[in-house]
């Protein structure tokens, strides 16, 4: 049965994909003097920050460009981030019907938690996994892995719910199953083609219904 419901933050609780597309873009006219096309930048959501910086900008250390990349996130956060719509309806759903619920994300844990508390959904959440939290990082097992042991799960207990091909991948390598959201912005990354994508959500109050799915399909 499962139990346990992970889920990843950008792009699948919190909708930064604007903020993240301009402050790439800040950071791509700073070090390179032009913009890159929107599905460039889309292909690296849901990698670490400095993985991505190091390969973008292999001339300049990969703190600094990424220095520039959060402070210009942080100086528009309140202008473009929000909650998807119907999140914090469907994270009150899963908690009052009994599941442990998760974050693995790719985001360092401070900029993780600022969101949680502007947002105001940190209460919902057992445990978080970060990439400060492990040495390996999506598309590898290691972060859903640590988030399954934080939260006393068995890979055969637990779903994980993402938008990109890291979070799905990750959570294939790990034998956890998983949940596509439809509402990314990543649907053009050909990658996701080699994923086992278990089950799909159309919106977030539909999360019940899967996972009623995903029980009914684990006792046969």
């Amino acid at each position: 049965m499962i139990n346990t419901v992970l889920f990843d933050f950008d792009g699948t609780l919190i909708n930064t994909n604007d903020v993240i597309v301009a402050a790439w873009q800040h950071t791509y006219r700073k070090y390179l003097g032009h913009e890159m096309p929107l599905e460039h930048i889309t292909r690296c959501f849901g990698e670490p920050l400095l993985l991505t910086m190091a390969r973008e900008f292999p001339a300049v250390p990969p703190e600094e460009s990424a220095e520039v990349y959060r402070t210009h996130q942080r100086e528009m956060a309140d202008e473009l981030v929000r909650l998807f719509p119907q999140t914090e309806e469907m994270l009150r759903s899963v908690r009052d019907a009994g599941y442990k619920i998760g974050v693995v994300t790719s985001r360092t844990a401070d900029s993780t938690k600022f969101y949680m508390d502007k947002f105001g959904i940190a209460g919902y959440f057992d445990a978080i996994v970060s990439c400060d939290d492990t040495d390996k990082h999506k598309p590898d097992p290691e972060p859903v892995l640590l988030g399954l042991a934080k939260l006393n799960a068995s890979r055969e207990e637990a779903i994980m719910v993402g938008d990109s091909f890291f979070d799905i991948r990750c959570a294939n390598n790990a034998g956890v199953s998983t949940v596509l959201v439809d509402w990314r912005i990543t649907g053009s990354d050909d990658k996701l083609a080699d994923c086992r994508v278990d089950y799909r959500l159309a919106e977030p109050l539909d999360m019940i219904r899967v996972l009623e799915k995903a029980n009914r399909k684990s006792e046969r």
